[in-house]
C-alpha cells in the first residue's frame, strides 16, 4: 500500500512539472528590423520635355523716319508655340536642402505680325513682323526643399534666344517697296520654378514654369526701292512665359541612402 501511494504521488508531481513547463511563458527572438532606404536627390540626371510658350504683352512697332507718317505705332499679338527639348543636370542634396545646375535647350517658335493701319494706301501694305525661335537655351541654378520624394525648387540663370523683327512693303500700290529687318540672338535673364516628384530612384517627373526676359527694342531699317532713302522702325518686342513637364532619369552612382535607427 504504501508503495502504490508514494507512486501515486510521484505521478502527481511528474504530471505537474509537465503541466507546468506548458504553461510557462516562451520567447521568441524578434526579426532584424529591415532599415528602410532614403530617396536622395544627389546625383546627375537627364531628360526631356514639352509644353508651350507665349508672350507676355502686345508687340508695338513705330515708323521712325516717316515712311508712312512720322511716330505712326501700332501694336500686335503672337502666337503661342509648342516647345520641346532636353535637360541635362545635378543636384547635391543636404538635409532638405537642394542644390543643383541645369541646362536646357529646345525648340520655340512665337510669331506674330500685322499691318500699319495708317497706311496711306489700299490694301494697307506695310507689314511688321516679330519671331523668337526656331530655338532656346537655358543655363540656370536650382535651390529647393525636398519632401521625402517631392522637390519644391526656384530656378535662375541665363537665356538664349534667337530674335528677329522686320518691316516689308511688299506692295507696290503707292509705287515704292521696302524689307527692314533686323535680328539677334540675345543673352538675357529667365526665372521660375517647379515641383518634381520621384516616381522611383532613377526616374522623376517635374511641372515647371520659366519666365524669359526677351523684352528689348530692335530698329529694322532698309532702304525704298524708290528713290534710295533709308527708313527705320522700332520694334518693341514682348517676354516669353513658359511651362513645362518633364521625365527625367537620375543616376544612381551612390545607391540609395539607408535610415537609421
Amino acid at each position: 500500500m504504501q508503495k502504490i501511494v508514494v507512486g501515486l504521488i510521484a505521478a502527481v508531481a511528474m504530471t505537474g512539472s509537465a503541466f507546468a513547463a506548458d504553461m510557462a511563458p516562451r520567447y521568441t527572438k524578434a526579426p532584424p528590423v529591415v532599415a528602410a532606404p532614403v530617396f536622395s536627390w544627389t546625383g546627375c540626371y537627364i531628360g526631356g520635355f514639352v509644353g508651350g510658350a507665349g508672350a507676355d504683352r502686345n508687340s508695338r512697332a513705330r515708323d521712325l523716319n516717316g515712311y508712312n507718317a512720322v511716330g505712326d505705332t501700332w501694336f500686335y499679338g503672337t502666337d503661342n508655340s509648342f516647345i520641346g527639348g532636353g535637360t541635362l543636370g545635378c543636384n547635391y542634396q543636404t538635409g532638405a536642402f537642394v542644390l543643383g545646375v541645369e541646362g536646357e535647350a529646345g525648340y520655340l517658335r512665337v510669331r506674330g505680325s500685322a499691318l500699319d493701319p495708317f497706311s496711306p494706301f489700299l490694301p494697307l501694305d506695310t507689314r511688321a513682323s516679330t519671331a523668337f525661335g526656331d530655338w532656346y537655351g537655358v543655363i540656370a541654378g536650382r535651390a529647393g526643399v525636398a519632401v521625402d520624394r517631392a522637390l519644391f525648387y526656384v530656378k535662375g540663370g541665363a537665356a538664349f534666344v534667337n530674335t528677329s523683327v522686320s518691316t516689308i512693303d511688299a506692295n507696290p500700290a503707292g509705287g515704292n517697296t521696302i524689307t527692314a529687318t533686323a535680328g539677334d540672338t540675345r543673352a538675357t535673364w529667365a526665372l521660375g520654378g517647379g515641383i518634381e516628384y520621384a516616381l522611383t530612384n532613377n526616374w522623376t517627373i517635374k511641372g515647371e514654369y520659366l519666365y524669359i526676359d526677351t523684352r528689348e527694342t530692335l530698329n529694322a531699317c532698309g532702304f525704298a526701292a524708290v528713290g534710295g532713302a533709308r527708313f527705320c522702325w522700332s520694334h518693341d518686342v514682348p517676354g516669353l512665359h513658359t511651362a513645362k513637364l518633364g521625365l527625367n532619369y537620375k543616376f544612381d552612382w551612390a545607391g540609395p541612402v539607408v535610415a537609421k535607427y
